[in-house]
């Protein structure tokens, strides 16, 4: 049975998804679809369904090399025997297919509106990712010329105490209850005046 053709090869807009369905259709979970629940959201019966079922098992039972005018013949034959309209048949098939199509463009609409929302979110991640880069650099730069400064600050104190020698210095920060002696333990150690 041959489809009718898409709203794209003759020139005119494919409708909306939603003017598939009377109802929302069914989430396809891990990629598996729900066919008869498809179909109850684009409102076919479960009769019609099942004519187009038993329709389709017919055809499916009839022997491999038989003519195909002469498969037509016996499932017409059969479906006029039990007053089956084939109208209804065909009209059935053709809405599946729609339905079936509008479920792909349903899913379709989903997915670009996953994948847009998660390109944004994957833009803004990167950007924070960025901005806490530079202040991470920033920082570096900073404790850099923290150091840098640190340095030609303690050159400019050391010289003025290499002017009032090793030894007085020595003294001074031994006996300093404030400062540390650089070769003895911490002040407030045990035995260490604190």
């Amino acid at each position: 049975m041959a489809a009718a053709p898409a709203a794209e090869s003759t020139g005119t807009p494919a409708p909306e998804p939603s003017t598939f369905f009377v109802s929302p259709p069914p989430a396809a979970a891990r990629g598996q679809v729900a066919f008869d629940k498809v179909f109850e959201a684009a409102g076919i019966a479960p009769e019609e369904r099942d004519r187009v079922a038993k329709t389709r098992d017919l055809l499916a039972s009839l022997p491999a090399g038989t003519d195909a005018t002469i498969k037509k013949q016996i499932v017409e034959a059969s479906l006029k025997a039990f007053g089956v309209p084939i109208d209804r048949i065909i009209e059935t098939g053709a809405a599946e297919i729609q339905a079936l199509e509008g479920y792909i463009r349903v899913g379709e609409s989903e997915t670009q509106s996953l994948l847009q929302e998660s390109e944004s979110r994957i833009r803004q991640f990167e950007e924070e990712v960025a901005r806490i880069r530079t202040v991470m650099s920033a920082r570096v730069q900073e404790q850099q010329a923290v150091v840098r400064a640190c340095n030609e600050q303690k050159l400019s104190v050391q010289q003025v105490l290499e002017f009032f020698g090793q030894e007085a210095v020595a003294r001074v920060v031994r006996e300093s209850p404030r400062l540390h002696d650089p070769q003895g333990p911490p002040a407030g150690a045990p035995g260490q005046p604190a």
